[in-house]
């Protein structure tokens, strides 16, 4: 009991004694001795003229007067009682022994002046003589000398500490700048992070849990002749996970993990970023076998330059240089596997990429719609939810989604059901998260007339008629004409994930974008600033398909995608611009007047649409369907969602059978045979 109470004592977090605080110090006890001329009192000091001297001795200021032969100058020491008659300032702001210096012609004068106020009863001080010139001279000339040699030898100390990774000194000192900042965990699993915590990502998981191999069992691999993979690379959007797939490696395999991002190893400081990345690997080698994690590599990774001319001594190469070293260089580094983070592969260096370094690249692509539910699944684990949500459905409704933005529509979800005082996070919640991601926040304040009004309402009613009527269009969720963010008035698809995207999709999809502007020209009469929008992405889609895709009648079957984004000039001719802004101008066209011609066959049900949305502000697919009736295409999404729905009714019929068996068997009752239930059609 007595140990235990001795170990609950508070404990003082008192300094440690550390050499840097006596260099520190004999630098300021020489800066004082230099700027204070060495001197044991800090009394003040004036010059002034030889007649005033002569003044100041008639009215009996002077308590001692030294001259020097040497320099023909003396000094008079005024009396306590008179510094503010002299000085104007008292004894405190002057010292004990303030002084007068004074320039004098010759001694014999000085000797008589001081006779005649001796006589006269102004002098009774002691007249004294100084011959130390040289003295002097050498006492100024060493004190100087000493002082620069000590800033000089300082400075050299400094600079060698940094050079050498920081060889001494606490984690805060300017001794450790060249000591890497990585933070080390000495078990992996102290992270508490595994695969399990990763949600999809099935074929990075799989060559990431390769290297969880590698470092487990080395032997079987290097019993064939194998070596261990140096160094992986993942690659792919901002928020995929690709450092929860790092941490999570590290979780399973047990080992010693250095974690630290690209930006660490750049300072200000010349040398410091290669400093850094020799100090890590040596830390490495240390605790080998480890892993070691640079988040955002393309920080110092970055493609060197090719023209030397740029700039002079340029750190970021340096830093670059030694990291290739160091992965694979003249030493070894045996037992250290190096994982990088980025979303940039295509502007790291290519001898960083090449095997030997990143052995692997591992592409983290954003989740497909499995992988979608998978990542839900897990971020719904901590919500108390109600019976309207349906997993299945929140994943169709966020294609293109990263882990990192279902993980915020989650939490939105939450936040608004807490906004409404709701016990509990519904379906509508969520789908208002996704609303909120995608087009911001609602703007009910806003005051629109109402010409304003039904002019956006013909404008999403034209998006929506267009994708109703084309084959390759996203189908349509829901339109709404509330202003929210910097839109007006925003129609919700959902998109068909395809893996190709075929000539005819975008063209319908272009189509789709210029039915807003179709529909204001035909039904009101003049166009508005409305279409801004739509018909950026008109154009960009189409320089796309004809430059890049080579959809184009004139320019078939060629690519003009250049990836070096150092060049300044274009891969083609003047010529060829001129004929992709025709083709440009051609395929927009005749989209646009292909909605024009969709519409006015539909003009009575893009009325009704029109004005269901000015008397609803929001209109759903159902509505939709109810004015036009069923769309005549089926979509993949659709066809997707009815096999699932079918698959599940007829999983939950042989469920039922193996249940009412199972009864049958425990109560010894034979039975018929049965067999799954054909599922009824399930209604969209």
């Amino acid at each position: 009991m007595e140990q235990k109470q001795q170990n609950n004592k508070p404990q003082m977090n008192m300094p440690k004694f550390n050499m840097n605080w006596i260099y520190m110090l004999a630098i300021i006890a020489l800066a004082v001795l230099y700027f204070t001329g060495g001197s044991e009192n800090s009394s003040v000091q004036t010059t002034t003229s030889y007649s005033s001297f002569k003044t100041y001795v008639m009215k009996g200021y002077a308590k001692k007067i030294v001259v020097n032969k040497n320099t023909n100058t003396l000094l008079m020491y005024v009396k306590p009682e008179h510094v503010r008659d002299v000085f104007h300032q008292g004894v405190k702001q002057t010292g004990k022994e303030p002084t007068v210096s004074v320039e004098f012609g010759s001694v014999d004068q000085v000797e008589q002046f001081i006779n005649e106020a001796r006589e006269a009863q102004k002098f009774s001080g002691e007249l004294s003589y100084n011959n130390q010139r040289e003295s002097e001279f050498f006492n100024s000339l060493i004190m100087n000398v000493l002082f620069f040699a000590g800033i000089i030898f300082v400075w050299m100390f400094l600079m060698r500490r940094m050079g050498g990774g920081g060889i001494g000194g606490g984690a805060g000192s300017v001794f450790s700048v060249g000591k890497s900042k990585a933070k080390m965990y000495e078990k992996g699993g102290d992270l508490g992070i595994t695969f399990k915590d990763v949600a999809g990502q099935a074929g990075a998981k799989q060559e990431m849990q390769e290297i969880v191999d590698f470092l487990k069992n080395p032997q079987k691999y290097t019993d064939l002749g194998g070596k261990i993979p140096k160094g992986a690379l993942l690659v792919g959007p901002p928020g995929t996970g690709k450092t929860l797939l790092a941490k999570a490696v590290a979780g399973e395999a047990g080992v010693p993990f250095f974690s630290m991002s690209g930006s660490d190893f750049v300072e200000m400081f010349v040398g410091v970023g290669a400093s850094r990345v020799r100090d890590l690997f040596q830390q490495a080698k240390s605790k080998a076998p480890c892993i070691i994690f640079i988040d955002e590599i393309d920080a110092v990774g970055r493609a060197r330059s090719k023209n030397p001319a740029m700039g002079g001594n340029d750190e970021r190469e340096n830093t670059l240089n030694a990291l290739l070293t160091e992965m694979d260089g003249f030493g070894t580094n045996s037992g250290i596997i190096t994982l990088a983070a980025t979303n940039r592969a295509d502007m790291l260096d290519s001898a960083l990429l090449r095997a030997g370094r990143f052995d692997r690249q591992i592409h983290v692509d954003l989740p497909d719609l499995n992988e979608r539910k998978e990542v839900f699944m897990v971020h719904l684990k901590p919500l108390k939810l109600d019976e309207s949500v349906d997993v299945d459905f929140l994943a169709r409704q966020t294609p293109g989604f990263s882990g990192a933005d279902i993980a915020n529509v989650c939490n939105e979800a939450a936040l608004i059901a807490a906004r409404y005082n709701r016990e509990r996070v519904g379906k509508q919640d969520f789908l208002d998260a996704v609303d909120r991601i995608i087009g911001g926040l609602e703007k009910k304040t806003k005051v629109m007339t109402e010409s304003e009004k039904r002019s956006i309402a013909i404008h999403e009613a034209g998006h929506a008629t267009i994708s109703w009527f084309t084959e390759f269009a996203n189908p349509l969720v829901k339109v709404s004409i509330v202003p929210r963010g910097q839109a007006l008035g925003a129609a919700w698809y959902l998109p068909e994930e395809r893996v190709l995207q075929t000539k005819e999709a975008m063209l319908d999809e272009m189509c789709s974008l210029l039915g807003g502007r179709a529909a204001e020209e035909l039904f009101i009469g003049h166009i508005s600033t409305g279409a801004m929008n739509d018909l950026e992405r008109t154009t960009k889609q189409a320089y796309g398909m004809i430059a890049y895709a080579g959809m184009s009648d004139k320019l078939p079957n060629i690519c003009y995608y250049n990836n070096n984004e150092y060049s300044f000039q274009k891969p083609y001719s003047e010529t060829t611009a001129k004929l992709m802004d025709e083709e440009v101008l051609k395929m927009i066209n005749e989209q646009y007047e292909r909605a024009k011609q969709i519409l006015t066959e539909h003009k009575e049900g893009h009325a009704k649409l029109a004005q269901l949305l000015i008397d609803r502000e929001v209109i759903f697919a159902d509505d939709v369907e109810a004015i036009f009736g069923k769309r005549p295409w089926t979509s993949r999404a659709e066809e997707l969602l009815e096999a699932q729905q079918r698959a599940e009714a007829e999983r939950m019929a042989e469920e039922r059978a193996k249940e009412l068996e199972a009864a049958a068997n425990a109560a010894n009752i034979p039975t018929e045979p049965t067999t799954p239930s054909e599922p009824t059609e399930p209604t969209n």
